[in-house]
């Protein structure tokens, strides 16, 4: 399986960088974006590509590929709907479209979020641009398109949030992670779980578009030997 990673540098896409890189049926994975993995290894490649509104010259590049991992994302925070949209949205659809004409029978995977308005309606800024996004994937063609919709991600193996709130809210709080995983259990997912997921749904698909927390943790331990 040859896997298209969006968003390496962030903190989920260095999880699912980390579990396509470790999976023995993963031949290649091709990281697109501004700036380059620190991770090296001899089935990673890197392709840079500065404008995310258009990724029409990288068609051919993206030919041959069986998944896309899209991981790429920001934080609604302090942002306005036009700029959230503009790459929440905008980013998200122009690489898919891309990618449609490369290999319409490409899996793609989006990471979208908990509580994501697929009605587009709601008051939430951040979820009706998400239920947007969701929508609009399932619309370009692909055969098979998942939403996945994790909630709280606890960061191990070294992983650092890029977002500085982020980061912040993990060093004050991060040591109350057994407890949380106490008190919400399939609610609550790892760097590593959803990565591992991630990978092993491109591999196995799931029978519905939209995983929740809960059904990102039944692929993970599907994924798991024994």
């Amino acid at each position: 399986m040859k896997i298209i990673l969006f968003g390496a540098t962030g903190m989920i896409g260095q999880g699912a960088l980390r579990a396509a890189l470790a999976d023995p049926e993963v031949s290649e994975v091709l990281t697109v974006g501004r700036s380059a993995p620190t991770a090296t290894h001899a089935k990673l490649t890197f392709l840079e590509h500065i404008d995310f509104t258009d990724f029409s010259s990288a068609i051919p590049r993206f030919a041959g590929y069986d998944a896309c991992l899209f991981c790429l994302g920001v934080s609604s925070a302090g942002m306005g709907e036009e700029e959230y949209t503009r790459i929440t949205y905008g980013y998200t659809l122009a690489a898919a479209e891309a990618m449609f004409k490369a290999n319409p029978k490409m899996v793609f995977e989006y990471i979208s979020g908990q509580s994501t308005d697929a009605t587009e309606k709601g008051r939430v800024m951040w979820a009706r641009v998400k239920g947007r996004t969701e929508n609009a994937l399932q619309r370009v063609g692909f055969e098979r398109v998942y939403n996945l919709r994790p909630g709280y991600i606890q960061p191990l193996d070294g992983i650092v949030a890029k977002t500085p709130g982020y980061r912040a809210a993990y060093a004050i709080g991060g040591w109350l992670f057994p407890l949380w995983k106490l008190l919400f259990g399939e609610k609550i997912l790892t760097t590593r779980s959803l990565g591992e997921a991630m990978v092993q749904l491109a591999k196995t698909g799931a029978p519905k578009p939209v995983l929740e927390a809960a059904e990102i943790n039944a692929l993970w331990r599907a994924a798991q030997p024994g």
